[in-house]
């Protein structure tokens, strides 16, 4: 199960290694037709996970966790030989429809498969994959693409689909289902609303958030989602009974789930160029670069259990968004001249605080759900993170690119990303990259004061709630 999230979810940082080999590939892709080859897995992924969480309770979380895994792959196959970017986004999207069904139905099978006592740590393993996917999804991604093509990113993603397929058909249990059916409209509705929203966020950097195209999205969001509300109360089975949210704890996890992805996220977006552009590294030595990061989820997440009970969960809490945020303001201040140890030392602060908050606010959101919604709940979860990385994308990109277009030299004037810039002034690669560093260093600053106030109003909504009960 958690090499299937590692799969998943290393995907969303792996093809953005690989935009570089893609903007330059036989393809011939447009700028914005590269952000779209990048986010239509994420937009897939994202607004179908709920409705695929809900149809492993409904049909078998075993059996749709195997359809996902087999529709990744196939999703994979078309991608590696595509040859227009109309068939790759295509294949990215049956891709992300994949990812959607295998992400909740993992923690619904190790959900039904472990005895009770055991429930806590084993929600911590598998939130500390999500995160874990992520900076292995750089690793390898690194690896593989430093063979020099894109299309053995998505190749290579075919055979380990095809192979965790087979095994969870060999190993995994077969767990109860219920017998609801599935609720069309809410689902339609939901999965509309989602995707208004995504396409608003992701359209913001390029379009602008005060353009007409944008906001017409967000407030189609709104209203989809007012009318899924509307329609989830009156519903016999809800696809996702929004009176839950009535429940503080779960709001509170779920916006902690966000701003912890929005921040991790902006950081892969930026740690790939800067390591590059700013350090000098390979592709590979990038995707290897981010691995500090990972220490401390490897090693402290296991503990954290002991932690919560010793200290508290608002304590514990708090200590994660100090650390993460904390670590992204440190980061900020890296420039050409500050040594990757130096770096290395602020990825792994960073991590400690991922480490503390996955599994915090996963077994929170699991908690306040009842057991027969355990695909829903993974789904929730999942919804979370997408949205969250997505955001924080989107947020770092803005930040960075208008900070790196006001720096620029005046001969370099009218380019939007490094490589135009140097195409365009190739004797001004010095004052380039420095530019880059200070956009990077600004929204990583922006990114690290948001996820520190976001942070607080999480735990200090855990605290009036508990007094409330109190």
């Amino acid at each position: 199960m958690c090499a299937c999230v590692a799969l998943v979810v290393g995907m969303v940082a792996a093809i953005n290694l690989a935009v570089p080999l893609l903007a330059a590939s036989d393809l011939h892709p447009s700028a914005s037709a590269l952000v779209w080859i990048v986010d239509t897995y994420v937009i897939f992924f994202a607004c179908l996970v709920i409705p695929g969480g809900a149809a492993g309770d409904r049909f078998g979380r075993k059996r749709v966790l195997i359809a996902g895994l087999v529709l990744f792959a196939a999703g994979a196959l078309m991608s590696a030989i595509a040859p227009n970017v109309a068939v790759l986004l295509v294949s990215r999207a049956i891709t992300g429809a994949g990812a959607a069904a295998v992400l909740p139905n993992t923690l619904a099978v190790l959900l039904h498969a472990v005895p009770a006592e055991r429930k806590n740590a084993t929600i911590a393993i598998w939130a500390s994959m999500t995160g874990i996917g992520g900076v292995l999804g750089n690793i390898g991604g690194g690896a593989v693409l430093s063979g020099g093509s894109w299309r053995w990113l998505f190749a290579a993603a075919v055979p380990i689909s095809v192979l965790l397929a087979a095994l969870v058909a060999a190993l995994a249990p077969v767990s109860p289902r219920h017998d609801r059916r599935l609720e069309p409209l809410g689902t339609a509705l939901f999965v509309g609303a989602s995707v208004a929203l995504l396409l608003g966020i992701i359209q913001g950097p390029e379009s602008g958030w005060g353009s007409a195209t944008v906001v017409i999205e967000f407030a189609s969001a709104a209203v989809l989602f007012t009318a899924w509300t509307l329609v989830e109360l009156r519903a016999e089975h809800p696809l996702l009974d929004p009176r839950l949210f009535r429940l503080p704890a779960l709001r509170s996890a779920c916006l902690g789930m966000i701003t912890v992805f929005f921040g991790m996220f902006a950081l892969f977006y930026v740690n790939a160029s800067f390591l590059q552009y700013g350090k000098g590294f390979s592709v590979l030595l990038t995707g290897i670069g981010i691995m500090p990061l990972t220490v401390p989820i490897l090693v402290f997440a296991r503990h954290v259990g002991r932690l919560t009970h010793r200290i508290g969960l608002d304590a514990t809490t708090a200590l994660a968004f100090a650390f993460v945020g904390g670590g992204l303001l440190a980061l900020s201040t890296s420039d050409a001249g500050t040594s990757y140890f130096g770096y290395a030392a602020w990825l792994f602060v960073t991590g400690i605080g991922v480490a503390l908050a996955l599994p915090t606010l996963s077994s929170a959101i699991a908690g306040a759900l009842p057991p027969a919604q355990a695909g829903v709940g993974a789904g929730l979860q999942a919804t979370t993170r997408e949205f969250g990385s997505a955001l924080g994308v989107a947020v770092i990109g803005t930040v960075l690119t208008a900070r790196f277009t006001s720096a620029l030299p005046a001969d370099a004037h009218g380019a939007h990303t490094v490589a135009q810039a140097l195409a365009t002034a190739p004797g001004r690669a010095p004052e380039i990259v420095a530019a880059f560093i200070s956009g990077a260093s600004t929204g990583l600053r922006a990114i690290g004061i948001a996820v520190l106030v976001l942070g607080a109003l999480v735990v200090l909504q855990s605290l009036l709630s508990r007094r409330g009960r109190a």
